[in-house]
C-alpha cells in the first residue's frame, strides 16, 4: 500500500504541481486550508503532512499547534512549505514540532528526496517503538518466569519441612497468609515505611515460607516428639534457626541473583529473637533484630498458639491475641503488635476459611 501524504496549501497551483509530482509514489490528498485539513483527518491519518505557512484565517503555525496537541496526530511528521527565507520563521516552525522546511517554488526531485528521507526516519522510529514494546513484554514475561521459579523453590523447600513435621498442620501456609496481612497493614499504617518501601513485598511474602526450613536438620526423635521437649532437646531444636540461615546462605552463594533469598535468610535466622534480648539463637534485641524477623516472630507465635499440638490443645483466637498483646515490649516489637491487633478480624478470617476447607 502507498503511504499517505496530505498537502495543505491555499494556492491551487501548488496543490496541482504537488499532487502531480507525488501521486506516482504516494497516495496524495490535497486540501486548501487548515480547517479542511482537520475535516479530512477525522477519517484519514497520513504518514506525512506538507503544510503551507502563509494561509488566510488559520496559518501553518496555528495548524501545527493543534496537530501537536492531539494524541491522534501529534506524531505525524510535518514539513513546512514556505516562501519565507528568514531564520526566525524556520526556528519558530522547528520549535513547534516541524521536522523540515521546503521553499516554494520547490524542486520536484528535492521534494521527493526530502519526503523519502523523513518517511524512512518515521518508519524506523515506529519500528524502534514496537521493538521497545516487544522488549518490555519479553522482560515482563521473563520476570514473571523468574518469579514463578523463585516461588516454586520456596514452596518445594517449605513442603519438605511440612512433610517431615506433620505436627505443624499447614503452619507454613497459614503464617504466609498472616505475614501478608500484617506486612500490608504496616504499609497502610505507615509503620517502618522507610525500610519497607525498599522491599519487593511480593518477594518478602514468598520468602516467609522458608522461616522454618532449618527444621530439616533436626532429627526426627526431637522434631516429631509427641510431648514437650526436655531442656536438652529444646537446645537442639533451637538450632533450627541457625541451620535454616546457613542452608539459605548456601543457596545464596550459589546464585548471582541473591535478592530473592536474602529476606528468607533473615527470617529463618531471627524469627525466634525477642524484643527484650532473651530470644535465640543470638540474643538480639529491639531494632537490632531485622524487621523481617520481628514481623515473623508475631505471626509465628500466634499460629503456634491457635494450633493443636500433641502436648497442648489450640487456644481460641481472642486468647491468642491477648497473649500477643501482653507480650508487646518483651517478646515482640510494640509497633508491630499494635498493627497486628488492628487486623485481628482479617487474621481470624484466615482461620475461618481454613476451617471451612477442612470441613469439606
Amino acid at each position: 500500500m502507498k503511504q499517505k501524504i496530505i498537502l495543505v496549501d491555499d494556492n491551487i497551483t501548488t496543490l496541482t504541481i504537488g499532487k502531480d509530482a507525488l501521486s506516482p509514489y504516494y497516495e496524495v490528498f490535497t486540501v486548501p486550508s487548515g480547517e479542511k485539513l482537520f475535516k479530512i483527518l477525522s477519517s484519514v491519518i497520513p504518514d506525512l503532512i506538507l503544510l503551507d505557512i502563509e494561509m488566510p484565517e488559520m496559518d501553518g503555525y496555528e495548524v501545527i499547534k493543534v496537530l501537536k496537541g492531539d494524541k491522534r496526530t501529534q506524531d505525524i511528521p510535518i514539513i513546512f512549505l514556505t516562501a519565507k527565507g528568514d531564520q526566525g520563521s524556520e526556528l519558530q516552525g522547528f520549535d513547534l514540532g516541524a521536522i523540515d522546511y521546503i521553499s516554494k517554488p520547490f524542486s520536484t526531485p528535492l521534494l521527493l528526496k526530502r519526503i523519502e528521507v523523513h518517511l524512512l526516519v518515521a518508519s524506523q522510529k515506529k519500528q524502534l517503538e514496537l521493538y521497545n514494546t516487544d522488549l518490555q513484554k519479553m522482560v515482563g514475561e521473563k520476570t514473571k518466569t523468574v518469579t514463578e521459579l523463585q516461588n516454586a523453590v520456596f514452596r518445594i523447600l517449605s513442603e519438605v519441612v511440612e512433610y517431615r513435621d506433620d505436627n505443624t498442620g499447614n503452619h507454613i501456609t497459614r503464617t504466609q497468609k498472616f505475614y501478608s496481612i500484617l506486612l500490608n497493614a504496616l504499609i497502610e499504617n505507615k509503620v517502618y515505611t522507610d525500610e519497607v518501601s525498599k522491599w519487593d513485598t511480593e518477594l518478602v511474602i514468598m520468602s516467609s515460607q522458608l522461616h522454618d526450613v532449618g527444621k530439616v536438620g533436626i532429627r526426627d526423635s526431637i522434631l516429631l516428639k509427641p510431648a514437650r521437649l526436655t531442656p536438652e532437646e529444646f537446645d537442639i531444636m533451637q538450632q533450627h534457626a541457625v541451620i535454616g540461615a546457613n542452608l539459605i546462605e548456601r543457596i545464596e552463594k550459589s546464585t548471582s541473583e541473591r535478592k530473592f533469598i536474602k529476606h528468607a535468610k533473615l527470617m529463618a535466622g531471627t524469627h525466634h529473637e525477642k524484643w527484650d534480648g532473651s530470644g535465640y539463637p543470638i540474643g538480639l534485641s529491639e531494632t537490632s533484630i531485622p524487621l523481617q524477623g520481628r514481623i515473623m516472630a508475631v505471626v509465628d507465635v500466634y499460629d503456634a498458639l491457635i494450633s493443636e499440638r500433641p502436648y497442648k490443645p489450640p487456644i481460641p483466637h481472642e486468647n491468642a491475641m491477648e497473649i500477643i498483646k501482653e507480650s508487646s515490649g518483651t517478646h515482640f516489637d510494640p509497633r508491630i503488635v499494635e498493627v497486628f491487633l488492628k487486623v485481628a478480624d482479617k487474621i481470624e478470617d484466615v482461620l475461618k476459611d481454613a476451617a471451612k476447607q477442612k470441613a469439606r
